[in-house]
């Protein structure tokens, strides 16, 4: 399944400095961004994918303080002289310009903009918008959950006992360079891209495009939050939110805004609260659909003790930020909905250490 991401949206960095000045701001090292590694050249290309193809980086912006402000998905886009041209000939002349692209939520565009030209100063970086011009889409389900870099559709290609690597390359791509990329975040999300507006995805059919709620309902499962209405703005502390796990932060990468209670909290090694999914049912076990709001309070029903806060809820399933003491006890509800149980769920992407940690943590307490 696609689909085109319209609560995102789309801004573009350009100028000499535009790594320097991003790398002081948000919290994953961008550096490969402007210097690819030797694994993200191939020796193949196409008039429709580049021989440099480097990952996009997902990363957030926080307050001084160390809150989350936004979330965004940068890509760095094929230079003119690391993709053939049209014809197929040869490569372009180069620009010299690196030129950054970043996947934000739409619904914050003006006030991030507002806060990055800010920060700017007299950094050579311009920063515009381009939602008009480009789209972001996501490629989920249970066939593109597997960790290979290659999309099933894609790598079906061909005939014989092999596959076109030409035809592949150039299903996965479209006429501009742009690319399908594995999720930065976690393979189990499937693939995201920037695409041009005017042009539908490579691999994505007519029969096979849905709803954004959907994608929404898909991440609600593998307990990934994203964008600022699901992980609050100047509240969510981003290792709470397991911004970690998913990739999106660099504990070496030197300094940027709100690094300080983001490395104290981690090398101390305590985060009693963490994001989960959740599944609401009744005391049979059935599912309940469009019970539970956001910001409901989830507490203990034995002690009426309260262990977390829903933050996002579609149908039968949600987020909640809870206390990993109380989570899994099993005898969960929602203040004021007692026919609502909640079941908390773990991830099967977690690192068993997040729950041994805070087991420890419990026993020497």
């Amino acid at each position: 399944m696609a689909s085109r991401l319209k609560t995102r949206t789309v801004i573009r960095f350009t100028g000499p400095e535009t790594v320097k000045f991003l790398q002081g701001l948000v919290t994953n090292d961008l550096r490969r961004l402007e210097n690819p590694q030797l694994e993200d050249r191939t020796t193949l290309a196409t008039t429709n994918a580049p021989f440099v193809s480097v990952p996009p980086v997902y990363a957030a912006l926080l307050t001084p303080q160390g809150r989350f402000l936004y979330d965004m998905f940068l890509y760095r886009p094929p230079r003119a002289d690391e993709k053939l041209d049209r014809t197929g000939s040869g490569p372009g002349p180069d620009s010299g310009e690196l030129e950054l692209f970043a996947d934000v939520d739409g619904s914050e565009l003006d006030e991030l903009l507002q806060t990055l030209k800010k920060y700017r100063l007299r950094s050579k970086v311009e920063i515009e918008s381009v939602a008009d011009d480009f789209s972001c889409w996501q490629r989920f389900g249970q066939d593109l959950t597997q960790k290979s870099s290659e999309e099933p559709d894609a790598a079906s290609l061909g005939w014989g006992g092999g596959f076109d690597r030409s035809g592949q390359s150039s299903s996965q791509g479209n006429n501009c360079g742009w690319l399908w990329y594995r999720d930065p975040r976690l393979d189990c999300l499937g693939f995201r891209g920037i695409f041009p507006s005017n042009t539908t995805p490579p691999l994505v059919e007519a029969d096979k495009e849905t709803n954004e709620e959907n994608y929404l309902l898909w991440r609600l499962e593998k307990g990934v939050a994203e964008g600022s209405a699901e992980i609050p703005k100047g509240e969510a502390v981003p290792l709470e939110y397991n911004l970690a796990g998913l990739n999106g932060i660099s504990f070496d990468k030197g300094c940027y805004v709100g690094q300080e209670l983001i490395a104290r909290t981690h090398h101390r090694g305590v985060i009693r609260k963490r994001l989960l999914p959740l599944k609401f049912v009744n005391d049979s076990g059935k599912e309940v659909e469009q019970k539970v709001a956001p910001r409901s309070e989830v507490i203990d029903a034995s002690s009426g003790k309260k262990a977390g806060t829903v933050t996002t809820a579609l149908g039968s399933r949600g987020l909640g930020l809870l206390r990993l003491d109380e989570a899994f006890k099993g005898s969960l509800t929602i203040r004021g909905l007692d026919d609502v149980k909640v079941q908390a769920i773990k991830p099967e992407w977690w690192p068993a250490e997040w729950l041994s940690d805070q087991q420890d943590q419990t026993s020497t307490a």
